[in-house]
């Protein structure tokens, strides 16, 4: 963003370039990636219930194969939800963010085109997820239904298979935020103290 613009704020903002003191976006990422591989999970789990019952068997577990899906569909409700919040939130602090424009990731790419690819793999992780959300209600309240069960399984193969694939992607995109944070020092406290040349002992007391 403008460095004028920013500037008009700057007697609101704190140490990190944010009108508050945590950074809410990579919180917040951190609760959609959470959701999402925990929701992934337990539905693999659930699809391989036959194989592994023996498991929770010796281990004294008591396990219904349901339960395993009713995880795995509330957690991917839960983040296709929260992803809205958390994409909102990074599009907020990423117009307040000021990084050096002398500097180069790891990948070779500058500050603003990081921000440029995490911006738009965002929104595009988002329609992902809440596709997903819409295919696992799909599955759960028409496929699963008595006249089109061929088992006990609630999720098909492509379901399980497509959110893998999405895992991925999500570790492609965290890793270019993790990028920012880390090798630019957008809303990265430490980083810009030190690049200001204060001292973190006596300025974040």
């Amino acid at each position: 963003m403008n460095s004028e613009l920013i500037d008009q704020l700057t007697g609101s903002l704190g140490a990190n370039g944010l009108p508050y003191t945590i950074p809410i976006h990579p919180n917040l990422v951190h609760l959609t990636i959470g959701l999402f591989i925990i929701g992934m999970t337990f539905d693999i789990v659930g699809v391989l219930f036959p194989f592994q019952k023996w498991i929770f068997k010796f281990l004294a577990i008591t396990v219904e194969r349901q339960n395993l899906f009713d995880v795995g569909w509330y957690n991917m409700l839960a983040a296709s939800i929260i992803t809205f919040f958390t994409v909102a939130a990074g599009f907020y602090e990423m117009l307040l963010a000021t990084p050096p424009g002398d500097m180069k990731s790891a990948w070779g790419l500058q500050a603003m085109q990081t921000m440029i690819w995490h911006g738009v793999g965002g929104v595009f992780l988002l329609a992902l997820i809440v596709g997903m959300t819409i295919w696992r209600g799909w599955q759960r309240s028409v496929w699963g239904r008595q006249e089109y069960k061929q088992s006990d399984r609630e999720v098909q193969w492509l379901y399980l298979f497509a959110g893998i694939a999405i895992m991925f992607i999500l570790y492609i995109h965290g890793t270019l935020g993790a990028q920012l944070a880390a090798e630019f020092g957008v809303h990265n406290t430490a980083d810009n103290l030190l690049r200001s040349h204060q001292d973190l002992n006596t300025t974040l007391k």
